[in-house]
């Protein structure tokens, strides 16, 4: 059985008889990808561990409390829990980085060339340079940037997918991506920029 069929017959299964058991094995499936959303916006191993244990007991708890009938996608509503986990986590640590982000209120009045994205992020920016680069590159960017590209490069998400997750349209998402590429592409460059700098010094 696949990984998607059995995600599918696990969810259905839930849906019908809430077993822990069940959830068990859906906790499986999606802990390393809640927990990977999560550290690349936290930064901290200790902290989006237990952060992911928050976003699955919210999810068991909603589950009990509401039934899983009321949950479409279990995929997008725990990146969506994950989401809200971590802005709650940052308002409880009065981090005003993380309250009132820039908006972009005419995301989807903008012409934008529909591009291979992906392939524009791999070859200009060169995933061969240091990963640690990129990490720390993705926390100079802004949040909806950043959490655009975990979402449409790191955990592979369709555009469909990551409008669900934002709550935003595919044209919105689509903008917002062609942004967010090149604010890190740039963000990136600069750091090479400076290293070279450094070198020739």
């Amino acid at each position: 059985m696949s990984r998607s069929l059995k995600e599918q017959y696990l969810f259905l299964k839930l849906r019908a008889t809430r077993d822990p058991e069940v959830f068990g094995k859906l906790y499986d499936i999606y802990v390393d990808q809640i927990y990977r959303f999560i550290y690349f916006k936290v930064g901290r191993k200790e902290e989006a561990e237990d952060l992911t244990g928050d976003v699955f007991l919210k999810t068991w708890q909603y589950i009990n409390e509401m039934g899983s009938e009321v949950i479409d996608n279990l995929r997008a509503f725990l990146y969506q829990t994950a989401r809200n986990t971590v802005i709650d986590f940052y308002r409880s640590r009065d981090q005003k980085e993380f309250v009132a982000l820039p908006q972009e209120n005419d995301e989807e009045k903008l012409p934008v060339e529909i591009i291979d994205v992906k392939q524009d992020l791999v070859e200009k920016i060169e995933l061969a340079s240091d990963l640690e680069e990129v990490k720390k590159a993705l926390q100079k960017i802004r949040e909806e940037y950043r959490e655009v590209i975990i979402l449409r490069f790191v955990e592979e998400m369709s555009i469909t997918e990551t409008a669900e997750i934002l709550g935003k349209s595919e044209g919105a998402v689509r903008v917002l991506v062609h942004r967010a590429v090149a604010a890190l592409r740039g963000e990136v460059a600069q750091k090479s920029l400076l290293k070279n700098q450094t070198y020739v010094r």
